[in-house]
């Protein structure tokens, strides 16, 4: 018999319930020493609460434990046990009852064990059919009297709890599961006592002897007599964890399709797919490449062959900086013959393993590196997936547990495979989209100029900065012509639309402009005629959507001669014109419709630039974006334009790095120009009278000219070509006739007439006495043409005379 201890404050937990009589509880802290005592407990074995609490609960063991310590094997292992055990009376006489013990805090209490007894009773048959039905619904179903004690419990409940109905009789919730939740549960069924409506709550509890936690819906009904009063509460649960498993596994596959089909880059893709499998697939995560991904190269042909080198493109742990990780990520890795990665992509399926010591035994001869990682971090399953798309072989998956203890499932294994499957498709999606990015900068490479030329009238400098990957390639582009009699021609232009089609729009459209400029159009019948070749290009095309394909250019060409410049444009932005005191302005003329409409003419505008004016030709991705104000970008242009800068290179550098927003979704091409004039001494012009001794006199003039231009091995050929053109104007054009000399890199000799006829070249017969002048003319210049005016026309021709000619490009002024 146990002796009394010394007078304590004990703490007594209330008395059950009148219909609870059988009850016995008691608490033990940690140590084993009983902190609360009830009255059932005092019934049961006669102690009173003062005599016991304080004193080790060993001590109401019939038989001695061993080490004299601790409350027995309730409270050896895990959080709960159960069992029958054999107790000492206070009269003496040994007493076997059957005990439940759960482990954690009670009410407010401190953390410890409840123990729990109920006196036996005689088993109940089921004696009826409604009786039958109760016993064996399917599902968990028990019945509470108005002290939330049960009274019933069908064979679920019993399975669910792993004790009998007669072992629950008079015990609440709370002291059959021992869980935070029950608590909760308990307040709900209360609620439907006080309120008398029924209840539904989702709840998560753990059984006996289980690992983890079960998801339950349970639902919850007031028991009323025939006379409309209370007696209890319907108890029903119905274990959803496979729905809820199931949920969370669609859940999960919904959050990655959002997440990896969001990108169109390798490496976030992996790291999404990492991200989303851990924690809540796997502990650690690693996605691995085949080199030819990152390496832009087609995949290979025909089979992998062992070993398999892969890159790691991304990894993911619940461990802080991945210490699972045997390679780096951005690092290659060779997996060897038989290892899990390589027979994983030969064999294009997804594989399971449970992590065993003969297995692990196994890989540590393949791959020793890895088996030993595998080892130090406890790995105990693993789950490798191959990642393919369209029939091609990308890469490999790998996912592994340690810190969860549950090893892999089948139901685990398909959800990795998806998993790996969404991401396989977009790593194919950004596989192809690179590859036709990369052909369509190919192609816009080749077809944008390569070398702006060296020019006389302008100084050039010029930027072209492509969208983001997102957006695609577009169709912006610029060029720079030299033009007959030391002009000079910059064009730029923007075609709606992405990828390989807006790029060979854009190489059609530049071919067209130069083929255009060589015969010398104004800037607007050139619009006019690129206009017509749009629409043309539309109609052959037969496309339905018409803006997909718009494109928009602006034309200007300048005379260092005159300084006079000339615009047109067709629906792009206006340049800036910045004169050399430093103010900017929107040189505007008539903005025309887009190209490929055809409904209005394109004006041009004319106007005189001083010497070292600047003009700023550029695309509106330039001033325009997402995040700026309409209006704003081109202001800013023009305070960056108005800075002083030692070179238009660094000035093309200044406005890059200030105008563009973060990430532009459109191409950006800039294109500036310095004007530059020649000096008067340069230019000679003379008026030609309409007869034939006018062709001596000219000739007479152009020798004087040469020879003060220091010029004298040009004066023979220059000769016979002023003779030429002088004479072909006085017999087939109309006065009035002009010779003009330019001495520029290239000797020009121009001469012009009123007729709009343009000259060709034919062949003479052999006894024909003309017919030869411009077939000779052209076999003397380096090159020649005819360019037409509003007052007539102009015959031109280049002779080049670098050799041992000085510089001729510069004015009086500087040209800086």
């Amino acid at each position: 018999m146990m002796t009394p201890p010394a007078p304590t404050a004990p703490r007594v937990r209330p008395d059950p319930p009148p219909g609870a009589l059988g009850l016995a509880t008691a608490t033990v802290d940690d140590h084993g020493v009983l902190t609360g005592w009830s009255e059932g407990a005092r019934r049961l074995l006669g102690y009173r609460a003062e005599e016991v609490v304080g004193r080790p609960a060993a001590e109401l063991r019939a038989e001695p434990t061993a080490g004299g310590s601790g409350a027995g094997p309730c409270l050896a292992h895990g959080p709960r046990w159960s069992g029958r055990i054999a107790l000492c009376h206070r009269d003496g006489h040994s007493l076997e009852v059957e005990l439940l013990a759960h482990r954690g805090p009670r009410d407010d209490g401190p953390a410890g064990w409840l123990l729990v007894s109920a006196a036996p009773r005689e088993p109940r048959e089921p004696v009826t059919p409604a009786e039958h039905a109760f016993a064996q619904c399917p599902c968990v179903l028990a019945l509470f009297d108005t002290e939330l004690r049960l009274a019933r419990a069908n064979a679920d409940m019993q399975a669910a709890t792993a004790r009998t109905e007669e072992q629950m009789r008079g015990l609440r919730l709370t002291e059959l599961v021992g869980h935070g939740e029950s608590d909760r549960v308990e307040r709900a069924m209360r609620q439907v006592l006080e309120s008398g409506e029924r209840l539904e709550l989702e709840t998560h509890l753990r059984g006996p002897g289980e690992r983890h936690e079960h998801a339950w819906s349970v639902s919850l009904a007031p028991l009323a007599n025939r006379a409309g009063g209370l007696r209890g509460v319907c108890f029903a649960a119905r274990d959803t964890t496979s729905e809820q498993e199931a949920r969370q596994r669609l859940q999960l596959l919904n959050e990655a399709g959002a997440r990896l089909g969001s990108h169109l880059d390798l490496d976030r893709i992996a790291q999404e797919l990492a991200a989303v499998a851990v924690p809540r697939l796997a502990d650690f995560a690693s996605v691995d490449l085949l080199t030819f991904l990152h390496e832009g190269d087609e995949p290979p042909e025909g089979p992998l062959r062992e070993p398999v080198t892969l890159r790691r493109a991304a990894h993911r742990s619940v461990l802080d900086g991945a210490p699972e990780a045997l390679t780096d990520v951005g690092d290659l890795a060779t997996h060897p013959e038989h290892s899990p990665t390589a027979a994983c992509l030969l064999e294009g399926r997804a594989a399971r393993h449970q992590v065993t010591p003969s297995l692990l035994a196994s890989w540590e001869t393949k791959d020793p590196g890895r088996a030993a990682r595998i080892r130090a971090h406890g790995v105990h399953s693993v789950i490798v997936t191959p990642m393919r798309a369209r029939g091609v072989t990308l890469g490999t998956a790998f996912f592994a547990r340690h810190r969860t203890p549950a090893p892999f499932t089948d139901d685990d294994t398909l959800l990795a495979e998806e998993l790996t499957a969404r991401a396989a498709v977009c790593v194919d999606n950004t596989r192809r989209y690179l590859r036709e990015r990369r052909t369509a900068e190919t192609l816009q490479r080749s077809l944008l100029p390569q070398r702006l030329p060296e020019l006389t009238a302008l100084e050039i400098a010029s930027r072209y900065l492509p969208s983001g990957a997102w957006a695609g390639v577009g169709g912006d582009w610029f060029d720079a012509i030299q033009l007959s009699g030391a002009r000079a021609a910059v064009v730029v232009g923007d075609v709606v639309g992405r990828g390989i089609q807006a790029a060979a729009t854009m190489g059609r459209l530049r071919t067209a402009v130069r083929t255009l400029a060589d015969i010398d159009l104004p800037p607007g019948e050139l619009l006019t005629h690129l206009d017509d070749m749009v629409t043309r290009l539309y109609s052959d095309e037969k496309t339905e959507r018409f803006w997909s394909f718009g494109a928009t250019c602006l034309y200007v060409v300048y005379d260092p001669v005159s300084r006079r410049c000339s615009i047109a444009a067709a629906g792009h932005p206006a340049p800036l014109v910045i004169s050399p005191e430093g103010t900017a302005d929107v040189l505007g003329p008539p903005i025309g419709p887009p190209l490929g409409l055809g409904e209005l003419p394109f004006e041009i505008m004319e106007t005189e630039l001083p010497e070292g004016s600047l003009l700023a030709l550029y695309t509106n991705g330039l001033i325009n974006g997402r995040d700026r104000e309409n209006g704003d970008g081109l202001e800013t242009l023009r305070d960056v334009l108005s800075r002083p800068a030692p070179s238009l290179d660094a000035l093309c550098d200044d406005v890059l790095r200030v105008l563009p927003p973060a990430h532009t979704d459109d191409d950006i091409a800039l294109l500036l120009a310095r004007t530059r004039a020649l000096r008067s001494d340069r230019v000679a012009t003379w008026d030609v009278p309409a007869e034939a001794p006018a062709v001596t006199e000219a000739r007479r003039s152009t020798t004087e000219q040469l020879i003060d231009w220091g010029l004298e091995e040009t004066v023979f050929t220059t000769e016979l070509i002023v003779s030429e053109l002088v004479t072909n104007a006085i017999r087939y054009g109309r006065p009035p006739i002009r010779l003009r000399l330019i001495r520029d890199r290239d000797l020009i000799c121009e001469v012009s007439d009123a007729s709009s006829t343009a000259p060709h070249m034919r062949r003479a017969r052999v006894f024909d006495e003309g017919g030869r002048g411009l077939m000779l003319v052209a076999q003397m210049a380096t090159r020649w043409g005819t360019r037409q005016s509003t007052d007539g026309k102009t015959i031109w021709v280049e002779q080049d005379v670098s050799t041992g000619s000085e510089g001729s490009t510069s004015s009086e002024g500087s040209t800086s």
